[in-house]
């Protein structure tokens, strides 16, 4: 984090919107690949892969948000990422930059009592003409 109020994150699309986590959770970007199955996994959950050594869960990141579309693309991307030592990947469609947003550029998500997936938005960043859905790994990865 810089000390004017700008902080970084990594831009990422599912179903042609973007999104964003901050860069300080992101430990790599991965090609997809294989995911071995794990029986009585939630559906959100694609299963696991051995990544340099480590085992991690796959999450369907549109799953999870309660979004339709198909699963991968030949643009899709694994990005891993890790809070409060809980390591998983996130399957995405694409990822494209690392963006910094200013504090001042982020508006507080939208409030909606009837949305259970509101909680997983930590904010929504402006930047060049797009809105950015900033997502709260933390209460992705809760449950």
């Amino acid at each position: 984090m810089s000390s004017n109020g700008e902080s970084k994150y990594v831009i990422f699309s599912l179903n042609e919107e973007y999104y964003g986590i901050p860069i300080n959770n992101v430990l790599s970007i991965e090609k997809t690949g294989e995911t071995t199955r794990i029986p009585n996994a939630p559906e959100y959950i694609d299963g696991v892969i051995n990544l340099r050594g480590e085992v991690i869960p796959i999450i369907r990141l549109k799953s999870k948000l309660g979004m339709e579309g198909k699963a991968m693309g030949k643009n899709s991307r694994i990005i891993v990422v890790k809070e409060d030592e809980i390591v998983v990947g996130l399957i995405v469609d694409s990822s494209s930059e690392v963006l910094e947003i200013d504090k001042e550029d982020i508006d507080k998500p939208p409030t909606a009592e009837e949305n259970k997936y509101i909680e997983y938005i930590s904010g929504i960043g402006k930047a060049s003409e797009r809105l950015i859905i900033l997502l709260n790994l933390s209460k992705i990865l809760e449950n």
